[in-house]
């Protein structure tokens, strides 16, 4: 059974495959992202969200994870991503702070925050 921070790791790392990233998820899982109003239950919306992201963010990927809390069930990391925005021709520069509970070996929450200046900055077309 995968621990909270193997379940970050996958999904972090498959994130340009949102199929496998979605896998991570239990069936009522949720990813979250608060600040922008985003929300997807369960793999297939989850897998939704993340193909939208990489319509708009072809080279979305994260990099740079450092672990602040860890426990099985849970996880608490900062990661960044550093990628062009195909329609703005502006460079998306980010780092996201995730919580990520697991249930089961699979993701129940994966709450994100992040800088939404920087990601309005990068997604306006001035």
């Amino acid at each position: 059974m995968k621990t909270a921070l193997q379940l970050l790791q996958a999904y972090l790392d498959n994130v340009q495959t949102p199929a496998v990233s979605a896998a991570q998820f239990s069936e009522n899982g949720v990813l979250e992202l608060p600040t922008v109003n985003a929300h997807a239950e369960g793999p297939a919306a989850v897998e939704m969200l993340l193909t939208g992201l990489l319509a708009k963010v072809p080279d979305f990927r994260f990099k740079n994870l450092k672990v602040w809390i860890e426990t099985p069930d849970k996880v608490f990391a900062e990661y960044s991503v550093e990628a062009l925005v195909v329609d703005t021709g502006k460079v998306y520069q980010q780092t996201y702070a995730g919580l990520l509970i697991a249930e089961n070996g699979k993701i129940k929450l994966l709450r994100e925050a992040l800088d939404t200046a920087a990601a309005a900055r990068a997604f306006s077309k001035d």
